[in-house]
């Protein structure tokens, strides 16, 4: 028996699939107890040159594609919402298993496919939308079978750490950097999706799903991208040891999900503290085996085509759990409403501009501190300035030095 395979699409990820297929025929066969073939490629441009098998069908028609008298998965490598989410209807309709590294349409699909795909009974592969070559959806789904997750927190997106790196080491400007992401094909003509959060927060989404079974209101989720972070700010932070990262975060709080997607930063106690350049990483906390944190590729062909290649057995397998294929609720741990002290750097305002009820730590420049206090104050001076940048510190611990006294800080 043989498994057939439809592409759609053969950029850096179809290409990277197609490849890897090829390469690991024999651990494929020897896993599946089948051979696993490429049967036909969905591509925009016939006039270009790729090096495709003469037996496989290239085809710039869908429908040519999907009336194959044999095809057994099909594997989203196309980008954005349309025409890709249409494709996957009618792949599922047709008795197909689905794997999508496409993030942006399964954000706002993702529910529906999986409900279409349970009426049809076959199977759903996400493991590329969220993180790479990172097995994320695959671990949380291995942890939910007992733990309760409280939190995720991630660098998700390698173009803004890759020019937040570039930025402190070498102390470039953020349009300087940004260039160079550019050039090195990290980041398109067009940043805005990584550079803004839109990348992250279609990810985070995806992540709520698995570990809560729900998703915040989107209107409600904290997006900042990294555009406001300026050379004096980085420089300012590196003072104190602290580096700048653009992270995911999601977490229970009673029965509402908070979820953020905006730069934070960290101390060398953290474990995204060494992510550097194009690296993700994904920190879990869950209530019997703690914080786990995985770490590795978050881009590029061979990476993500290896978490497609995982889904893809993933998929072809009859014994994994069909009830963690939908998003079911999952109770979270308890956690405290309250108001609590955090630890900001913020930006924009002068000395005489801090309210007493916003206590100064340190003061790094003219308008650069270190402060304490809740985030509904800093919400409320941010309306107040619109100048405002801020910042927040996450857990560790750093001593804050001042000419008057040392405080040891636990975030």
């Amino acid at each position: 028996m043989t498994v057939k395979v439809a592409i759609l699409g053969f950029g850096t990820v179809g290409e990277g699939v197609y490849r890897t297929i090829q390469s690991h025929e024999r651990e494929l066969e020897a896993l599946l107890g089948k051979k696993v073939e490429v049967a036909a490629v969905l591509i925009q441009n016939k006039q270009k040159e790729r090096n495709i098998a003469k037996e496989v069908l290239i085809t710039t028609d869908f429908n040519e594609l999907i009336n194959l008298s044999q095809l057994d998965i099909v594997v989203d490598a196309i980008v954005g919402k349309d025409p890709a989410f249409n494709y996957l209807k009618q792949a599922i309709e047709r008795g197909c298993h689905i794997i999508t590294a496409n993030k942006e349409m399964f954000a706002h699909h993702g529910k529906e496919l999986l409900a279409l795909a349970g009426e049809h009974q076959v199977s759903v592969g996400f493991e590329a939308t969220v993180a790479g070559g990172i097995p994320i959806i695959q671990t949380l789904r291995q942890l939910l079978k007992v733990n309760r997750v409280g939190q995720i927190q991630g660098i998700v997106n390698g173009t803004s750490n890759f020019i937040l790196t570039e930025m402190r080491e070498k102390k470039q400007s953020f349009a300087d950097a940004l260039k160079l992401a550019q050039e090195r094909g990290f980041a398109e003509a067009d940043p805005t999706n990584d550079v803004e959060g839109f990348d992250a927060f279609y990810k985070l989404m995806v992540l709520s799903r698995v570990a809560f079974g729900n998703e915040p209101d989107w209107k409600d989720v904290e997006r900042v991208g990294i555009t406001s972070i300026t050379s004096e700010l980085i420089e300012a932070a590196d003072q104190f040891g602290f580096r700048f990262k653009h992270v995911v975060s999601i977490q229970k709080e009673g029965d509402k999900l908070i979820g953020s997607v905006r730069p934070v930063l960290i101390r060398k106690s953290h474990p995204f503290y060494h992510v550097e350049g194009v690296e993700n990483a994904l920190n879990v906390y869950s209530d019997i085996v703690g914080r786990i944190t995985l770490q590795g590729p978050g881009a590029g062909m061979f990476p993500t085509a290896s978490a497609v290649i995982e889904d893809l057995v993933y998929v072809s397998q009859s014994n994994h759990d069909k009830k963690l294929e939908a998003y079911s609720v999952t109770e979270a741990i308890p956690s405290s409403n309250g108001s609590f002290n955090d630890f900001w750097l913020i930006s924009g305002l002068s000395k005489t501009e801090l309210s007493p009820s916003i206590p100064l730590v340190e003061q790094l420049s003219d308008q650069t501190f270190i402060v304490e206090t809740t985030k509904e104050e800093i919400l409320r001076k941010a309306k107040e300035y619109s100048s405002l940048s801020y910042y927040p510190i996450l857990d560790g611990t750093q001593t804050f030095q001042n000419k008057k006294e040392c405080i040891t800080v636990s975030i």
